[in-house]
């Protein structure tokens, strides 16, 4: 009999507590708990009820408090700047990272490509 384990490196799988995932992204736990609160980040939950939160969601935070704090977008803009990403299937947020680093790129890029990190503090 085979017993076949999740990918340990699968970016969907909710490993992180609340605590160690604000530490990731250098923020108190309550900021993140006030994300979840305005639909930012949907982290998983134990039967228990404690939150998970998978590498993606951490992706996430980082790009929030990129356009939070570099951009000056409050959590009202993040969530349609999120929604209109969806909707369209274009990578709005690259877009905007690149224009505000100099580096933008015509057109809009393919979902598939992998997204950078907001920046290297992880703000």
């Amino acid at each position: 009999m085979t017993i076949t384990r999740p990918d340990p490196r699968d970016p969907g799988r909710p490993v992180y507590v609340i605590s160690v995932a604000a530490s990731i992204v250098s923020v108190h736990p309550r900021t993140l708990r006030i994300y979840e609160d305005a639909g930012l980040v949907c982290p998983a939950r134990t039967p228990t009820n404690i939150r998970l939160y998978s590498e993606n969601d951490i992706r996430r935070v980082m790009w929030i408090r990129h356009l939070t704090q570099n951009l000056g977008v409050n959590l009202a803009g993040v969530r349609i700047l999120f929604e209109l990403e969806e909707r369209l299937g274009t990578r709005i947020l690259e877009r905007l990272y690149d224009e505000g680093v100099g580096e933008a790129k015509p057109g809009p890029v393919g979902l598939a490509e992998a997204s950078p990190e907001p920046s290297a503090s992880g703000a």
